[in-house]
């Protein structure tokens, strides 16, 4: 209630949100009575939600998805299949040697505050949750799909990061090398060696990793 030296018009009160620990409770004051009823804080975010307009502005060719979390904000965009031109330093002190290398297409989930994104291969471009993602038939990545960015520094434009991930420089590292391809599973670089000068990758190479639906969780 008002105090009464507050010199306002009387403004009845409708509705009272108290916030305990463990719980919230919502007080509704309509039609003179008092109904009192437990509710989840996530219910009350919802409903405030409601009153809040959203726009994602421009968005880059070829989103997968947008996600907005408390975390910051997430973007997946797809590249089609097609021949990238690559960077592979084979020893610390060595000449990178260049290729040019089919890909499968290929998924890269974008972060936040330049944040090393991560990157699955797709057979195709993916239309639903339960489609199949695959290990990305790159070094650099991790068995979880990030990448490992080392020295190289990401854009925070998330429409450049697919380029930025191939003018990168790739290391052979048993590390990232593992795990990537059916007919190489201990080095994918024997797979490189294999597809360089090809016009496209051999789909039933790739190696199944998670569905879009768990790609549309990370960093959430």
């Amino acid at each position: 209630m008002l105090p009464p030296e507050v010199e306002v018009e009387e403004d009845p009160l409708r509705l009272r949100l108290d916030f305990h620990q463990d719980s919230v409770v919502v007080h509704d004051y309509a039609k003179g009575l008092v109904r009192t009823k437990l509710v989840s804080a996530l219910d009350v975010a919802h409903a405030l939600a409601l009153e809040i307009d959203l726009s994602t502005g421009l968005l880059p060719p070829e989103v997968l998805w947008w996600a907005k979390t408390s975390n910051g904000m997430r973007v997946a965009l797809w590249r089609e299949p097609g021949v990238w031109k690559v960077r592979l330093r084979e020893s610390y002190d060595a000449k990178p040697r260049r290729r040019q290398l089919p890909m499968p297409g290929l998924v890269f989930v974008c972060m936040p505050a330049r944040q090393a994104p991560y990157v699955f291969a797709a057979m195709s471009r993916p239309r639903s949750e339960d489609d199949q993602l695959y290990h990305c038939p790159a070094y650099n990545v991790f068995d979880s799909g990030r990448v490992c960015t080392g020295s190289h520094l990401f854009p925070a434009d998330p429409a450049k990061v697919p380029e930025a991930f191939f003018e990168s420089y790739f290391s052979v590292t048993g590390d990232t090398a593992r795990g990537k391809s059916h007919r190489h599973m201990e080095d994918v670089g024997l797979l490189w060696a294999e597809l360089e000068g090809q016009p496209a990758y051999p789909l039933e190479d790739l190696v199944p990793q998670l569905r879009v639906g768990d790609a549309l969780r990370i960093g959430a």
